[in-house]
């Protein structure tokens, strides 16, 4: 391959190498612009980095001796992009036919956009609902909070997660996953990478909001479509939630401040406070219940953070 190239596919790697596998041929296959690929593993143990070795000599490869996280990951591999673009591509995808082309040219031919996101669908071809309204104070008081279950049609849930859009025709948007996103090196340059604080979630969320701030535009291409199968490398993480938890902290913390910060522990407390009693009623009435002295010490933990 070419020292230059249109795109620097980026793809974080950790324990999905049948997946790894499927996204590598579809990505290959794929007709478009010239690309380099760049994987960084993050210590695998099922043999991803063997089929890396074996069957794509051509593919830069960073083997990292422990799991670094999805944020640091990503900026290892986006550090050593030569691309006009760099695509962000997690292994559970399949890139389609001419979908990476489609891609280049929407963002060669606007220039006031600054990132490009396609539809995700599940393998049996249903269009997933990726795509949410930047989170605010009123997000973090209706979401994972006794609130979405008292108040499932809350607005404000339904302005997060765009619930009255079908995410099938294309249009601007604020928050795209980064499973697929093509992003311009120009605005890595003036943007920087993703949040190493924000190691496994939010870090897209932040990547999206300093684009916007710094007068880019964001747009979600429907007609282009890969398949996602979704959550097959974070369900890998055993730790999901905590973790959730402690990024999101993070996230509200850098842009809300000391008030933001508390006003997360606050609705993580209502949270904690609604599955205790829960617990309670069920083992008062000789019902199966959870543990939860492993949850009480997390959450004791997540209060000091």
């Amino acid at each position: 391959m070419s020292d230059v190239h249109d795109v620097s596919v980026v793809i974080p790697s950790w324990n999905t190498r049948d997946l790894l596998a499927l996204c590598l041929e579809s990505l290959y296959a794929s007709e478009g612009p010239s690309f380099e690929v760049i994987i960084v593993d993050n210590g695998s143990a099922d043999d991803s980095v063997a089929l890396v070795e074996e069957h794509y000599p051509d593919v830069r490869l960073i083997k990292n001796e422990r799991n670094e996280g999805f944020a640091i990951a990503c900026n290892q591999g986006m550090a050593l992009a030569r691309g006009r673009y760099v695509l962000l591509l997690n292994t559970d995808t399949e890139t389609p036919a001419g979908g990476l082309q489609e891609m280049v040219r929407f963002l060669d031919e606007n220039p006031e956009y600054g990132a490009l996101a396609p539809r995700l669908v599940f393998p049996d071809g249903r269009t997933q609902r990726s795509v949410h309204e930047f989170p605010t104070l009123a997000t973090a008081f209706f979401f994972a909070t006794p609130f979405e279950r008292w108040f499932p049609n809350s607005r404000e849930l339904k302005r997060y997660f765009n619930r009255d859009w079908d995410h099938e025709e294309s249009r601007d948007i604020d928050q795209p996953p980064a499973a697929v996103l093509l992003v311009r090196q120009g605005v890595l340059n003036q943007i920087g990478l993703f949040d190493e604080n924000l190691w496994l979630f939010y870090n897209d969320v932040d990547l999206s909001l300093r684009i916007k701030h710094a007068g880019w535009k964001t747009r979600y291409h429907g007609e282009v479509s890969f398949v996602h199968h979704h959550g097959s490398s974070t369900a890998k993480f055993g730790d999901f939630l905590s973790q959730w938890q402690k990024d999101r902290l993070a996230y509200y913390r850098k842009h809300y401040g000391f008030f933001g910060s508390v006003w997360i522990k606050f609705c993580v407390g209502m949270a904690f406070a609604d599955y205790m009693q829960q617990q309670l009623r069920n083992k008062l009435r000789r019902r199966p219940s959870e543990p939860i002295r492993k949850l009480a010490r997390q959450y004791f933990s997540f209060l000091r953070a």
